[in-house]
This record gives C-alpha cells, structure tokens and sequence, in this order.
C-alpha cells in the first residue's frame, strides 16, 4: 500500500495511469481503424475513372484510317465505328435505294440533322456510326464487296449482323425486310481539324 494514496500496481506502476493511457490508445486505434474502414465506403461512393470517362466526349486521330478501313473507339460504353469509304463506295449509295427501310434517313432520332443526307456525315468519306444493331443490340460485322461472303451478288459492303441477319449499307441504312426497325445510329460528332474529330459534341458544341 502507497502512503501518498496512489494505487501501484505489482510492477509500481500507477494503475490510475495505466489505465487512462490504455483507454487513449485504445480510442486511437479505434479511430484509425474506424478511418480505414470509411475510406473505402467514401471512395466507393465516387464515381470510378470508367465512369467519369463513359459520357465524356472521346477525340479520335483520322489520319491513318486508310481507305475501306473501319476504326472503333468506345463512346458512352458503345463501339463507335470511324469508316473511310472510297469514291467508289459513295458513288454506289444511291443505287441502293430502292432496297432500304428508311433510305432517306426520315426516323430524326437515328441522326443529327447535319447528317440526314445520303452519306449520313459531315464529310462524305468519313461515316461515324454506333455499331450496334437497331433490332437487339448485336454487334454487326463490317464486310467489304470483294470480301468473302454469302450476302449474295448485289452485295455493295456494309454491316451485316449475324444474330438474326440485318443488313445494313456503307451509311448504315438498314435493309428492307429484315429484323432491324431502323438505320444504325450516327452519334453526335464534329471536326476538330480536318484529322481529328470529337464523338460527342455535336456541331453546335453541344454534347
């Protein structure tokens, strides 16, 4: 027993002490462990750099897409297809015509205005077009004239899905009779310069 009245433990150590500074360090780690704990629940309620990046507008180097070549970037998680259609492929639209659904593109949410036209783009040669199928969502294949294919002898290229067999023309213009409802979406895109361009915005700036 202490005659100064202090309670010493067997080792003479104040117990009174002792146990103010084991209720402290307890309280610290609680509290660093309480801090890893909301960390991730706090990160977790940011939106993820995949997220933040799926609506923003995506720009897109032209310059080496060489003639016939499809380029596909993601825009809002959706495969966007960049095509460099030759003169002679332009030249061949408009004998497709009598075969299409919609061949003058009158379905106004399938396009921006700037492209309801034959080509359905800004610049002729260049078609920016949304690779999903107007029916369920397949993703079509990009065949070309003089590639292999059982399209049959007319065939002029374009997009064929091969989940229930829409056809669509080098302007994504859908076939007559077939599955797909409608042409193949243009996003909204302008120029950047003339070898690069932005999916995304529009040609009023507006996304």
């Amino acid at each position: 027993m202490s005659t100064t009245g202090v309670n010493l433990g067997a080792n003479g150590v104040d117990d009174h002490s002792k146990r103010h500074f084991l209720v402290a360090a307890t309280s610290v780690v609680g509290a660093v462990g309480a801090g890893f704990v909301a960390w991730p629940f706090l990160a977790s309620l940011r939106p993820s750099a995949k997220a933040q990046a799926a609506g923003a507008p995506v720009e897109v180097d032209i310059s080496k897409i060489e003639d016939g070549q499809k380029l596909t970037v993601e825009w809002r998680g959706k495969p966007v297809w960049i095509v460099k259609r030759t003169e002679k492929m332009l030249a061949e639209l408009s004998s497709l015509n009598g075969e299409l659904s919609d061949p003058d593109s009158n379905v106004i949410d399938q396009q921006p205005d700037y492209a309801k036209n034959i080509n359905r783009s800004i610049k002729p040669e260049y078609l920016v077009v949304v690779g999903i199928c107007t029916h369920l969502g397949c993703s079509p294949t990009y065949i070309k004239e003089n590639e292999p294919h059982d399209l049959g002898s007319d065939w002029k290229g374009g997009f064929f899905c091969p989940c229930h067999g829409s056809k669509f023309d080098l302007s994504g213009r859908v076939y007559a009779g077939l599955p797909a409802p409608t042409n193949l979406v243009i996003p909204p895109y302008s120029y950047l310069s003339n070898t690069r361009i932005i999916v995304g915005v529009d040609q009023e700036g507006a996304a």
